[in-house]
């Protein structure tokens, strides 16, 4: 998964660097396929990739989370 999010981050990047150095009559449609490559297939992978096995409760704040937060404020000032 980490080099197929790598390979279409380089392709997508290329055709945008690509679009912007090159002057030729579809340059314009090279840099708007790589902004769309970027945000639709290279951004959803990469959060797919990185979140995948991560518990959401983790990141929320609920009671708990916030007792834990509390408690280890306390610890600290000790």
């Amino acid at each position: 998964m980490k080099y197929l999010i790598v390979f279409f981050f380089i392709v997508s990047a290329g055709s945008i660097f690509t679009g912007y150095f090159m002057n030729f009559e579809n340059s314009e449609k090279l840099i708007g396929f790589g902004v769309l490559g970027m945000f639709f297939i290279v951004f959803p992978l990469f959060s797919y990739y990185r979140w995948k096995d991560k518990d959401v409760k983790d990141y929320l704040l609920t009671k708990e989370n916030l007792d834990k937060m509390r408690e280890r404020e306390g610890d600290k000032r000790k």
